[in-house]
C-alpha cells in the first residue's frame, strides 16, 4: 500500500476528575501523514476495567476497521488506570496497536500508585508490564513504546509516517485535541 494511502486510528482520553463515573475516549482516523478523515468516540469508567472491551467495540463497529493499519494508543491506559490489553485490542480488531509514551514507565511508582488504589492491584500491574518497552529514536526526544502484531522496524517507520512535527503521530495528536476541545469548549495543553 502507497504510503499515503495507508490509514491509523489514533486513541486517547478527554480530561477527566477521578470523581467522575466515566471519560470519552476519541479515536482518529488518519491517512498518513495528517488527513483526518473520521473520528469515532466512546466512553469507558474511571479507573474501571472496560477500556479493552470498549475501544475494541468502538473501532470493530465502525466503517474505519478495515482500513487502518495501526491503532496508536497515548500510553497503556484511559481514565487514569483503566489499562487497555493491547494483545486483546489487537486480536478483536484485527489491527497492530502501539502504545506511546514520551516518557519511559516508571514501573516502581506505577506499582506503587495501583498498590494504593486497588486491592486487585497485581492484574493491572501484570497488564502494563506485559509488554516489553521499546525506545525509538525521533529527531526531537525519544519515545517509549509497547507493541503487539508487528515487529519493531514496522513499528518505527509507521511512527514515521504519522509523524508531521514533533514525536506524536497525528492520530494521536488529533485525539488528544479533540478530546480535550470537546470536555473543555477549547483545547488546552500539548499534544
Amino acid at each position: 500500500m502507497a504510503k499515503d494511502q495507508i490509514r491509523a486510528i489514533g486513541i486517547d482520553d478527554a480530561p477527566f476528575e477521578f470523581s467522575q463515573d466515566k471519560v470519552l475516549v476519541v479515536g482518529s482516523v488518519v491517512r498518513a501523514p495528517n488527513y483526518l478523515e473520521g473520528i469515532l468516540s466512546t466512553e469507558v469508567e474511571v479507573d474501571g476495567e472496560d477500556a479493552t472491551e470498549k475501544i475494541a467495540a468502538m473501532i470493530s463497529d465502525s466503517k474505519f476497521c478495515d482500513q487502518a493499519v495501526v491503532i496508536f494508543v497515548d500510553g497503556a491506559a484511559v481514565g487514569g488506570f483503566n489499562i487497555i490489553d493491547f494483545e486483546e485490542l489487537s486480536r478483536r480488531t484485527g489491527t497492530p496497536c502501539i502504545s506511546i509514551s514520551r516518557e519511559k514507565p516508571d514501573f516502581d511508582n506505577i506499582k506503587k500508585a495501583l498498590q494504593g488504589h486497588f486491592e486487585e492491584w497485581e492484574k493491572r500491574y501484570d497488564m502494563m508490564k506485559r509488554g516489553k518497552i521499546y525506545e525509538i529514536k525521533t529527531e526531537h526526544k525519544p519515545l517509549f513504546i509497547q507493541k503487539e502484531g508487528l515487529d519493531v522496524p514496522e513499528a518505527r517507520r509507521l511512527i514515521e509516517s504519522f509523524t508531521v512535527r514533533g514525536r506524536l503521530p497525528e492520530p494521536i495528536r488529533m485525539s488528544h485535541i479533540i478530546a480535550s476541545g470537546v470536555v473543555r469548549g477549547e483545547s488546552k495543553g500539548k499534544a
